[in-house]
């Protein structure tokens, strides 16, 4: 959207009219009752039916919440990974982009939910209701719904590798670009001329044969309309709140994933305050994301491409960079303390004066990456690539080496090395590396 350059001077100050604290997202009294007891939390929403549930970003993994009402609730962001929701109750929930990995969801009731981009894989929803909700571009790879209500589902861009759709109602579902649709199990589910497929056609009698399905002949059906969640009410602003500065993000930013509008914001805002811990970003596409300063510890980044993206002093101790495409990133003065960063490909990467003590570099490609000034310590770099990459000033002290490529790497008499003593030019020889005092 182009927006008329007269407004870019008061957009900080018609930003900060709707700011919410920095505080947990969640309702931290919520929290604490469902996870007391899922009794308890039943009364209270039978007694105060009109109480309104904040869940975001809540962590719940693993929690037994079998049998919970949680209509209606926030549960934006929200990580439910392996818990047990068997038979709860999410009728209109926000789910958007919560984590809901090898959840189990047996007969549970999500109709109307909003699941858009939630990450589903491996969840067991045998039986569940999912009749009218919105899982455009969630992740269902594994998961099991068989004998599932899909009617009139949205799963426009859904992953479903093997997914298991054995004996499901897809009547009327919108598949428009779903993603490994053919090769998803539809053994005797039900198809009908509304099924909407990835290709954007409609399902035929066909279509259903050849993938084992039935096909189900019904009056045409206008599409349904898929109807955002309300954005909740900001927070009341803090007092010592300075007028016309922008500290955090409002309440309907754009989420980071959306990078285009994000980058947007962060450049008419460069001084905000992004505070996003153990984040859920893995397999996203963040080309270029302006993340600068970002307190973003222990987030998931496992599998995402964060190609040119600029995490310059960000903090990501504890992160999940497993496999993640990092060329060309700028990583200058971050936090990466502990951070998992396996076989990430990071060619040409800037990680200049990054604190990088205790990080799992196995098998990471850093061919040509800035690495001067780096905090390498107890760094284990067992198969990494360093060829040509430059070393000045890093400190490697107890960092593992074993397999490591230094093939053409730049070492300066101010390297320590694993040792603890300071690098030499036998010892760049003995490695195939450039030995320097520049």
């Amino acid at each position: 959207m182009n927006m008329p350059k007269q407004l870019l001077p008061i957009l900080p100050i018609a930003l900060s009219a709707i700011l919410f604290s920095t505080a947990q997202a969640y309702d931290r009294e919520q929290v604490s009752l469902i996870q007391k007891s899922v009794v308890e939390w039943n009364a209270m929403r039978k007694a105060r039916p009109d109480r309104k549930i904040d869940l975001s970003k809540a962590n719940l993994e693993n929690a037994d919440l079998q049998k919970a009402d949680l209509s209606g609730a926030n549960l934006s962001k929200a990580d439910l990974s392996g818990a047990n929701l068997n038979h709860a109750r999410l009728v209109g929930a926000n789910l958007s982009m919560a984590y809901l990995k090898k959840s189990n969801m047996k007969g549970t009731d999500l109709s109307n939910a909003w699941l858009k981009e939630a990450v589903m894989n491996g969840a067991f929803m045998e039986s569940a209701r999912l009749a009218g909700a919105n899982l455009a571009a969630a992740n269902l790879r594994w998961a099991k719904l068989a004998d599932a209500d899909l009617n009139q589902a949205n799963l426009g861009g859904a992953i479903l590798f093997e997914a298991d759709f054995e004996r499901a109602d897809l009547r009327g579902a919108q598949c428009n670009e779903a993603r490994f649709l053919d090769n998803a199990s539809l053994k005797d589910a039900r198809i009908s001329n509304n099924t909407i497929l990835p290709s954007g056609q409609a399902a035929d009698g066909a279509w259903a044969g050849r993938h084992d399905a039935r096909f189900v002949r019904e009056p045409a059906t206008t599409p349904p309309v898929f109807v955002p969640p309300p954005e909740a009410l900001p927070a009341t602003q803090p007092e010592d709140h300075p007028a016309g500065k922008l500290s955090a993000p409002p309440p309907n930013s754009p989420e980071i994933k959306e990078v285009g509008a994000w980058n947007t914001m962060r450049s008419a805002n460069p001084e905000m305050n992004i505070e996003r811990q153990e984040e859920k970003l893995g397999d996203a596409d963040l080309r270029e994301v302006d993340l600068r300063k970002a307190k973003m510890s222990g987030s998931d980044f496992s599998g995402s491409n964060l190609n040119k993206a600029n995490l310059e002093g960000a903090k990501l101790a504890g992160g999940n960079f497993h496999k993640a495409d990092m060329v060309q990133v700028n990583l200058r003065g971050a936090d990466l303390a502990g951070a998992n960063l396996d076989r990430a490909y990071m060619k040409n990467a800037d990680l200049s004066n990054a604190d990088l003590s205790g990080a799992i570099l196995f098998g990471a490609m850093l061919y040509g990456a800035k690495l001067d000034g780096a905090n390498l310590s107890k760094t284990s770099l067992f198969d990494a690539n360093l060829e040509r990459a430059s070393l000045k000033g890093a400190n490697l002290t107890g960092a593992t080496l074993t397999g490591t490529n230094l093939s053409g790497a730049i070492i300066s008499p101010s390297t320590i090395l694993p040792s603890g003593q300071k690098a030499d030019a036998g010892w760049a020889n003995r490695h195939d590396a450039v030995f320097t005092d520049r």
